[in-house]
């Protein structure tokens, strides 16, 4: 993380990883001048995260003239990971925790299909977590027989009592049948076993109802600002 009097950035120097700002401190007299100046580290996979309690008020037109294309509105969200009951998948799909590139491969090829769009620079972020810091990551795959139909993953932050749930993405088919909360649960006894206490989700609009009727509580929203 690096900080300045108004922002603060992620950056890292792993290939296919992502820089951007997760933090800022603006008004109307500083945003246009502080957004001019990040603006060199516009390129690749960069994201400036807007959350709608930032300001100034106009920071997405200012975030948009300076070219970086708004994505879709997600509810942050955060429970206890003790809190979260324990749900069993279906009947026919087991959840397995990957440990090797197979697993890896098999996660990122399911969000491939789902999200429709391709995750090679995942891929290869989440090869490079597992190969050097897999203290850090758990890769969760829900299988029926021998086809994966879902994956998930939970990022873990040293240091803090907290984790992040991402993914969940779950194959047409096998949506409405439970899935996504075995998944959410699964990582919740996981990251309970690690010392974690909370447990936050970016949750998109298929997800947040989930997730409320099962403890998570919404602070705010937030944005992604990207180069599209």
């Amino acid at each position: 993380m690096e900080r300045t009097a108004r922002l603060v950035r992620h950056v890292s120097d792993q290939p296919h990883s992502w820089t951007g700002v997760v933090w800022s401190d603006l008004d109307s007299s500083t945003a246009d001048a502080t957004i001019a100046a990040e603006s060199p580290n516009f390129r690749g996979g960069y994201e400036w995260k807007y959350y709608t309690h930032d300001l100034p008020a106009d920071l997405p037109d200012r975030l948009r003239a300076a070219g970086l294309h708004q994505g879709e509105l997600e509810a942050v969200m955060v429970a206890e990971a003790a809190e979260v009951p324990d749900f069993a998948p279906p009947s026919g799909v087991d959840l397995i925790d990957v440990t090797d590139e197979e697993g890896i491969i098999a996660a990122t090829d399911v969000h491939d299909e789902v999200f429709g769009q391709s995750h090679r620079g995942l891929r290869e972020r989440l090869l490079a977590v597992l190969a050097e810091a897999p203290e850090t990551l758990d890769v969760v795959l829900a299988v029926a027989g021998d086809t994966p139909v879902s994956a998930a993953r939970t990022d873990y932050y040293p240091g803090t009592e907290f984790a992040g749930l991402w993914g969940g993405g779950t194959l047409d088919a096998w949506r409405g049948k439970g899935i996504y909360k075995a998944l959410v649960s699964h990582r919740a006894r996981r990251a309970q076993a690690r010392g974690v206490r909370y447990l936050q989700v970016d949750a998109l609009p298929t997800s947040e109802p989930i997730l409320r009727r099962i403890g998570f509580t919404r602070l705010t929203s937030t944005t992604p600002f990207t180069l599209g």
